[in-house]
């Protein structure tokens, strides 16, 4: 198998502790997982009882710390050599990778299964396929393949919305795809910023990601391109009575900072403005979902204003 190290052999005893196991789930995507998702179960329309709308959550932030496992497992070769990653468990040494493919797996299997029996099968289904998109397509097939991988993988990450909105409403629309969108177009220019600064790291790994095979110029000029292009699939949920103005005007000035940071990652050699426009892409994201959820709750508006 590709992926053997060390840690296969390694003399592992006792239980890894409950810190390695949370590691193991990636919890910084985690966060950001389970609040696109409450976005797109706060701005969907129709109710859902309270109690169901943590279980879809909860459902939502497991599956998504038993893919970060799996991957965990699949990657701990090229986790070894990146300074990123090599203080990861498996890598480390502090965790046997058959104990996190187990603890993956049995993360993902559970969610998918809570999710269809306690809200419904169209969420369940669509959060199975973000699941398997994420561990078999992006991990397994396209990350050491080809320096698009982000770009298709990124779909994986996307998902999260459009299972919000399943788990209120049971249904896959127009409006809960373009909250998919959003996502999607945001996720080479983040992860491209990421992928500049450790470039380095990326080539010592083998891992074919743009700035190592088409050159930092190149990578610049295609997130500039992703960039741009997010101008519209942003402003998108305007258009279709997702969001209001409020929503609109926050997209817009947000959007146009970010484009300036990418302008002047173009402009210089510097890691620093990548480092600070990948950091920039993370509050950028979180911003437009949280002002997307006032600006479409009831009553969240004239709560804020006392």
């Amino acid at each position: 198998m590709e992926n053997t190290t060390t840690t296969d052999t390694a003399s592992l005893s006792g239980v890894a502790p409950v810190a390695d196991f949370w590691a193991l789930m990636k919890p910084g995507v985690m966060y950001l997982v389970v609040f696109t998702g409450f976005s797109g179960l706060m701005v969907a329309p129709g109710t859902i009882h309270p109690f169901l709308g943590i279980i879809a959550l909860f459902c939502i932030a497991i599956a998504s710390g038993g893919a970060g496992a799996i991957n965990m497992w699949y990657d701990r070769d090229i986790d070894a050599i990146m300074t990123r990653t090599k203080k990861r468990p498996i890598p480390a040494g502090r965790m046997a990778p058959d104990v996190a493919l187990s603890f993956g797996v049995i993360l993902s299997l559970f969610s998918v299964m809570i999710m269809g029996l306690a809200v419904n099968w169209t969420a369940a289904a669509l959060l199975a396929l973000a699941n398997g998109f994420y561990v078999f397509v992006y991990t397994m097939f396209l990350k050491r393949r080809t320096p698009q991988n982000i770009v298709i993988g990124g779909a994986a990450g996307a998902f999260p919305p459009m299972i919000g909105w399943a788990a209120v409403t049971g249904t896959v629309s127009i409006e809960s795809i373009v909250l998919f969108l959003i996502i999607f177009m945001w996720t080479p220019p983040h992860f491209w910023a990421l992928a500049l600064y450790k470039d380095g790291d990326y080539a010592a790994a083998k891992v074919p990601m743009l700035p190592v095979v088409s050159g930092r110029e190149n990578t610049k000029w295609q997130m500039l391109v992703y960039t741009i292009a997010l101008f519209p699939v942003v402003l998108a949920p305007v258009y279709f009575n997702v969001a209001g103005l409020l929503y609109g005007a926050v997209a817009l000035i947000a959007s146009a900072y970010f484009l300036w940071l990418n302008i002047k990652v173009l402009r210089s050699e510097e890691d620093r403005h990548a480092r600070k426009m990948f950091f920039f892409s993370i509050l950028y994201l979180f911003v437009l979902f949280a002002v997307l959820i006032i600006d479409r709750t009831p009553g969240i508006l004239s709560l804020i204003g006392g």
